[in-house]
C-alpha cells in the first residue's frame, strides 16, 4: 500500500486542504477537486488513500481499540502517557490530546471516503466501468460505516442506556462544497446507526472476497451482522452472520497462528509493513509488547488471567508472552502482535470467529437456530481451544467466550456496556464508575471541538 499511499498524497496535497477542521477533508476549489477524480487511476488513488488513512494508530492500528480494552477488565495501562492513564482511571477531561488525535484521525478517513463518494460518479473515463465504480464506491462506503462505528460507540451512550436518542458525533456523509454545512452538529446515536446500516446495506452487493486486506463482501455482512447485534435485532444479526460465514473464500481457522497474516480467518485485516503501518510506539505492536521490544504499556489484567485460568489447557491462553512492563514489573503480555521492533503488524479487524460468536449470542437471545444451533458453534470455538464441549449454554457463558476469543481486538467494553454490565469487575478500581450511563465511559468532544465548531458536551466533561 505504501506505494500508492505516497501517490495519494502527491496528488491530492493541492486538491485537499490542511484547514483546522479536520471534519472534512475538503477540496480547495473545483479544479484540483476534477483533477483528482478525473480518472480511474485518480479514484483508485484516491480510495486507497482513504485505507492509508485509516492506518493511524488511532483509527484502526491499536491506540483507540486498545484504550476501550483498558477503559474495561481485559487490560492495565502502566505506561508514561498520562492521556491514556485519565482513560484507564476515568479521569478524562474534554482537552484531553490523545482522545482529540482519535477524534481527529478518524473523521480524516469520513472525509476521504465522502470525496470517493460523491466524485466518483462525476468521472468522465469511458474505460472506467460501472461496476468498477460501484466496487470503489461501495469500498468507501464500508469504511465510512466502519468509522462511523467505532466514534458512535465510543462519543455516545449505548441503545441499551439512551434508547438511541442521546447525542453521539457529528454526521458528515458530504464534502463542504456540495453541503456548505461547515460546523454541523452531533446527531443522535440512532442517526448514526441508520447510516452505518444503509452504507453497509448499499455496499454488499458490489463488493467481493478478492481480496481481504480491503473491504470484502464478508467483512460489511459481519459489521452489519455486529450493528444488529448491538441494536438487539437478533434474527437479522443471525442471518446476516450466518450469511458471512457461508461466504466460500473464508473458515474457521484450525488454530491460532493466523495473526499477522492474510489468512482466510480474516473478513478484512488492515496489512502493515515496517515502511507503511502503525505510527512508531503507539499503536498494538508498541504498546502490547514488553520492553526492551515494545513500550510494555498494555499488560492483561489480573481479571482476564483468572478468566483464562478458569478451564486448564485453554489454547487461547497461548498467545502470551512475559516479559518486562513499562513500570518495571515482570507482566504477562499478548502475543497477538509480536513485532515491537518495526510495528508491522497486522490489524485484526473483522474474522470469522466473530461471526461465529454473533451467530451464536443473536440465535441463543432469538431462541433460534439459523445455520447452526447456538451450543454447536460455541462448542466448535472450544474445540479449537483444547476445552471440553459444553452441555448447555447461557448468555455469561457466550459472552465469556467472546472475552476470550477476542482479547486485545477491542470488542469487550461494546459487549458489557450493551448488556448492561459494568465495564470492571467487583474489587477493580473504578468500579463504580464504569456502570453503563455513567459518564466517563464514554469519551468527552474535544475541546477543542466545543470551543471552535460550538459543538455540545457530553454530560460529566
Amino acid at each position: 500500500m505504501k506505494t500508492y499511499k505516497y501517490l495519494f498524497i502527491l496528488i491530492t496535497a493541492l486538491a485537499f486542504t490542511s484547514c483546522e477542521d479536520e471534519l472534512n477533508v475538503l477540496p480547495e476549489d473545483d479544479q484540483s477537486t476534477e483533477q483528482v477524480f478525473s480518472s480511474e487511476a485518480g479514484a483508485q488513488g484516491a480510495l486507497v488513500g482513504v485505507y492509508s488513512f485509516a492506518q493511524q494508530d488511532d483509527v484502526l492500528n491499536g491506540t483507540s481499540t486498545l484504550a476501550t480494552e483498558w477503559q474495561a477488565d481485559n487490560v492495565d495501562f502502566v505506561g508514561s502517557f498520562p492521556t491514556f492513564n485519565d482513560i484507564r482511571t476515568y479521569e478524562t477531561q474534554a482537552d484531553n490530546t490523545s482522545i482529540f488525535a482519535i477524534y481527529d484521525d478518524n473523521y480524516e478517513v469520513i472525509g476521504a471516503a465522502n470525496n470517493v463518494i460523491a466524485f466518483v460518479p462525476t468521472i468522465e473515463d469511458e474505460n472506467f466501468t460501472e461496476e468498477e465504480r460501484a466496487q470503489v464506491i461501495a469500498e468507501a462506503k464500508f469504511m465510512r460505516a466502519l468509522v462511523y462505528f467505532k466514534l458512535v460507540n465510543l462519543f455516545g451512550q449505548p441503545l441499551q442506556v439512551g434508547g438511541g436518542t442521546t447525542l453521539a458525533v457529528p454526521l458528515v456523509t458530504e464534502p463542504f462544497s456540495i453541503s456548505g454545512e461547515a460546523n454541523p452538529p452531533r446527531n443522535t446515536v440512532n442517526d448514526i446507526h441508520a447510516q452505518i446500516e444503509q452504507d453497509l446495506t448499499e455496499a454488499i452487493p458490489s463488493l467481493t472476497n478478492a481480496d481481504n486486506s480491503r473491504a470484502t463482501t464478508g467483512a460489511a455482512q459481519l459489521l452489519l451482522a455486529r450493528l444488529y447485534l448491538y441494536q438487539e435485532r437478533f434474527g437479522e444479526a443471525a442471518t446476516l452472520a450466518n450469511d458471512a460465514i457461508s461466504n466460500d473464500e473464508f473458515v474457521l481457522a484450525t488454530n491460532y497462528t493466523f495473526y499477522n497474516t492474510q489468512s482466510t480467518e480474516f473478513f478484512f485485516t488492515l496489512v502493515n509493513t515496517p515502511a507503511d503501518g502503525q505510527d512508531s510506539g503507539q499503536g498494538f505492536s508498541g504498546l502490547t509488547n514488553p520492553a526492551p521490544a515494545g513500550r510494555g504499556d498494555a499488560p492483561f489484567t489480573d481479571n482476564l488471567i483468572e478468566a483464562y485460568q478458569e478451564e486448564a489447557g485453554d489454547l487461547r491462553f497461548t498467545l502470551t508472552q512475559t516479559g518486562t512492563s513499562a513500570s518495571g514489573e515482570d507482566r504477562l503480555f499478548t502475543s497477538k502482535f509480536p513485532d515491537g521492533n518495526t510495528n508491522s503488524d497486522n490489524a485484526p479487524v473483522l474474522r470469522v470467529t466473530e461471526a461465529y460468536l454473533t451467530r451464536a449470542e443473536a440465535n441463543f437471545r432469538n431462541g433460534s437456530t439459523i445455520g447452526a444451533a447456538p451450543l454447536d458453534d460455541i462448542n466448535d470455538l472450544r474445540d479449537r481451544a483444547n476445552l471440553p464441549p459444553l452441555g448447555a449454554l447461557t448468555l455469561d457463558q457466550i459472552l465469556n467466550e467472546r472475552r476470550k476469543e477476542l482479547a486485545f481486538e477491542g470488542q469487550r467494553r461494546m459487549d458489557l456496556l450493551r448488556n448492561g454490565l459494568n465495564l470492571r469487575r467487583p474489587g477493580m478500581p473504578n468500579e463504580a464508575e464504569s456502570a453503563p450511563g455513567q459518564n466517563k465511559t464514554i469519551l468527552p468532544i474535544p475541546a477543542r471541538e466545543v470551543d471552535l465548531s460550538g459543538l455540545e458536551q457530553n454530560p460529566g466533561y
